[in-house]
């Protein structure tokens, strides 16, 4: 593709993102890391913890994360409970977690257990709640509606071939289908992540995964970058093209123009982050977790105007 195409194509992802949201970008630095940059230090890096309902156990041994991703987060002792643990991070400053874990084998997060606990957060506490589901189902989406979680964020996977060679999982597409199906069936607020190159480096599902998250209404989407992890069966895999990845920033904003899009958290540092970071803002993109050294500068240079939030890109959209 000749260069006057890409810039014709984001000159129109750039007016659309115009067209919809304004100038209006935001940039994210959740208290999963401290973070600082000229133009945005985290000042409370309390204020969005991650818990673990499962500590660093997972029945899935994913090539690509292999439980890594859960050891940052504070695990749940079962004996304390999860209200009290709140409890002591709402005393502590705490104003917004993310409840996730590692899954069971039918790729399932043992939420319902926790119902109880997460309603008395929610109506006790005051803390905003967001959590991060696998599959769903019926009962696990009444449950998480009852509660009143003010988000669920779950990994869309497009193919089959990576579902079970990446996650180990006896399942399918359409099985994450269904669950978004279930959390809008019952009026949840949703944001979908797509992680970009997860097959090994490659883009497998990624488009499929789009299409199907097109279908509903969604509060945002997420998009994420397979990221090496040391101890992990793709320690060593390069992550996805850059340029691939901007096309496929482009291709998002076109096909939901009137859907908030972000760069999530997970994502190769380095020239590759500035390189893609730079991407989304010529994308259109809405918003960008622990953004870049110059990119806010970039993104002023293009006449947008930043918001910062210390809390997940997926919880700071509203």
């Amino acid at each position: 593709m000749d260069r006057s195409t890409i810039e014709s194509q984001q000159d129109t992802a750039f007016g659309l993102r115009l067209e919809h949201f304004g100038r209006s970008i935001t940039f994210h630095a959740p208290g999963l890391k401290h973070y600082s940059i000229p133009g945005f230090e985290q000042t409370n890096p309390r204020a969005f913890l991650p818990i673990s309902l499962t500590g660093n156990g997972c029945a899935l041994d994913c090539d690509h994360c292999d439980s890594k991703i859960l050891e940052p987060m504070i695990a749940l002792n079962p004996k304390e409970g999860l209200f009290s643990l709140c409890q002591k991070l709402a005393a502590a400053g705490t104003e917004a977690v993310l409840i996730s874990g590692g899954s069971q084998r039918n790729g399932k997060v043992p939420f319902l257990k926790h119902i109880d606990d997460i309603k008395r957060i929610k109506s006790e506490l005051g803390l905003k709640v967001m959590v991060h589901t696998g599959l769903v189902d019926g009962p696990m989406a009444a449950g998480l509606q009852s509660a009143g979680v003010d988000g669920v964020a779950l990994d869309i996977i497009g193919s089959n071939e990576t579902i079970r060679q990446v996650y180990h999982l006896s399942a399918t597409t359409e099985d994450y289908d269904i669950s978004m199906r279930y959390l809008s069936d019952y009026g949840l607020s949703m944001r979908p992540h797509i992680i970009l190159g997860l097959h090994y480096g490659k883009f497998l599902g990624e488009h499929a995964a789009l299409e199907m998250i097109a279908k509903y209404d969604i509060h945002a989407l997420i998009l994420v970058i397979l990221t090496p992890l040391t101890g992990t069966r793709m320690q060593k895999t390069a992550p996805p093209p850059a340029e691939e990845v901007a096309a496929f920033f482009h291709k998002a904003r076109m096909r939901m123009p009137a859907t908030k899009i972000l760069v999530g958290c997970a994502r190769p540092g380095g020239e590759y982050k500035k390189i893609v970071d730079r991407a989304a803002v010529e994308a259109g993109l809405n918003g960008i977790a622990y953004p870049a050294e110059g990119i806010i500068e970039y993104a002023c240079e293009r006449g947008l105007e930043p918001t910062f939030f210390e809390n997940s890109c997926s919880c700071g959209v509203d």
